[in-house]
């Protein structure tokens, strides 16, 4: 069953007539009486004040004005149909929102979402980012990649990247790990990220400590604060000092020698990227598969089992 049209009245009226050379044969397209599409050519002649067709014994030809008429009414359902056709298109393409963190969406999501497009070319995927997953998550989201520790999440969350954490910086200041990565750290200057409340994650603090390096003050005069990652990101990469990079996260940053590693890593298995399940449409699970597969080849790369 045909679609209805959207009723642009004269125009789509004289387009018919042009298409069809008849009063007659364009009443019957459009499902009217050979009166009531007389009768509004009538009408449209009176508004212009000119004649628009030559009736002949059989059929109508355009006057040289109702030419010029006909070209504007072709042009203009022509561009109003293909709209039509576009928009009710769109909306019955299925929708899924995915909810996850400024440094996920921008530094793993965006430069993996063309092959996502292509291997999805029916779903369109709109990212809700924030700095954090709120409890509410789902009144605005099918879907979340959150961090954390998986019991944070409810049931059923699938961890896609563990905790692995190593300094970094921008090659330039490499020279100085020829004296140790922990000279480097040292002397500064280090970039925070910081957080609200108690960090989720691993902060210079719990980095240090974990490693085991005494000596150290991680809260120094000098050292750069910001409030999201992607700037953390962007700062070390225009040399401000010495970051923690997230491996998985900035892997394509490595591999590109835009940074390079200054420290050992350090690794929390029971912490990471989780993915948590939302909605259970088919396009939600479709986009859940991909990021797992995205995520396992991902860990693979690196090492992670």
């Amino acid at each position: 069953m045909s679609e209805p049209l959207v009723d642009l009245a004269w125009m789509r009226l004289l387009v018919e007539v042009g298409r069809k050379g008849s009063l007659s044969a364009a009443a019957e397209a459009l499902g009217l009486s050979q009166p009531a599409v007389s009768y509004q050519i009538r009408l449209l002649e009176q508004r212009f004040g000119l004649p628009l067709l030559h009736r002949l014994h059989r059929g109508v030809r355009f006057t040289e004005e109702g030419r010029r008429l006909l070209a504007i009414a072709e042009r203009t359902v022509s561009e109003v149909d293909a709209l039509q056709r576009s928009l009710r298109a769109a909306r019955r393409r299925p929708t899924v929102r995915l909810a996850t963190d400024y440094a996920f969406s921008s530094l793993w999501l965006i430069p993996r979402m063309h092959a996502f497009r292509q291997s999805h070319p029916d779903i369109d995927l709109q990212i809700v980012a924030t700095q954090r997953l709120g409890h509410h998550w789902r009144e605005d989201a099918d879907l979340a990649v959150a961090f954390g520790i998986g019991s944070e999440f409810g049931t059923g969350p699938r961890l896609l990247m563990p905790e692995r954490v190593v300094p970094v910086c921008m090659p330039s200041l490499a020279p100085g790990l020829s004296t140790g990565s922990e000279m480097l750290i040292q002397q500064g200057p280090l970039i925070h990220l910081e957080a609200e409340n108690i960090s989720p994650w691993l902060d210079w603090s719990s980095y240090l400590s974990r490693r085991q390096l005494g000596g150290f003050s991680p809260d120094r005069s000098g050292d750069l604060r910001l409030n999201t990652y992607a700037l953390v990101v962007q700062a070390a990469m225009a040399g401000q000092g010495v970051a923690l990079g997230w491996l998985g996260i900035i892997d394509h940053l490595l591999e590109a020698n835009l940074l390079v590693m200054a420290g050992e890593i350090v690794s929390v298995p029971e912490r990471g990227y989780w993915l948590v399940p939302g909605s259970d449409s088919e396009a939600v699970q479709s986009l859940a598969s991909w990021l797992i597969d995205q995520a396992a080849v991902s860990n693979i790369e690196r090492g992670v089992k």
